[in-house]
């Protein structure tokens, strides 16, 4: 009996070892340390900057209105936004116009900056989406994440981000 648990164990640490490669490999690239200048023009014209929640953790998510993947994000960084600062990056999504339908038909509210050459996502590293960051009040990215990540584990980093 205790072979079959050994062998299980090492199985388990053996899964675990893989996903935090895997991890590691995707987020290699992304910005670290101080968030780099975060700014530009929402879906509606209006400037928004990621240095206006100074004080509070913020969550910075990179989607696209065409990935399948954000598209089941989407319910989450709605509500994440109702009680958490988000601002969303709208990378290579069309014109501004074009993503604010998409936000209209999907019922979502949540800031979103038009990112349509990609200029913002490259600030920050950002090669495939979607990609998240939680950001602490000070400025500092304290989170990265690259693919499909629950809420709960989004509102567990914000809450960790904020203790001090």
């Amino acid at each position: 009996m205790s072979r079959k648990w050994l062998r299980v164990l090492w199985q388990t640490l053996a899964v675990i070892a893989v996903v935090m490669a895997v991890g590691f490999w995707q987020t290699r690239n992304l910005a670290s340390g101080m968030a780099p200048p975060l700014a530009g023009l929402d879906v509606h014209g209006e400037r928004l900057e990621l240095s206006a929640w100074r004080g509070r953790p913020v969550l910075v998510h990179f989607w696209a209105t065409w990935c399948p993947v954000c598209a089941l994000e989407d319910d989450a960084i709605q509500a994440i936004a109702g009680d958490w600062p988000v601002l969303t990056v709208a990378m290579q999504s069309g014109e501004a116009r074009e993503i604010a339908a998409h936000l209209h038909e999907n019922n979502l509210s949540f800031p979103v900056l038009v990112d349509g050459s990609g200029e913002l996502s490259a600030r920050f590293g950002v090669r495939a989406v979607p990609t998240t960051f939680v950001i602490d009040g000070e400025g500092r990215i304290r989170f990265r994440e690259v693919g499909y990540t629950t809420s709960w584990g989004l509102r567990l980093r914000l809450w960790l981000a904020g203790e001090r």
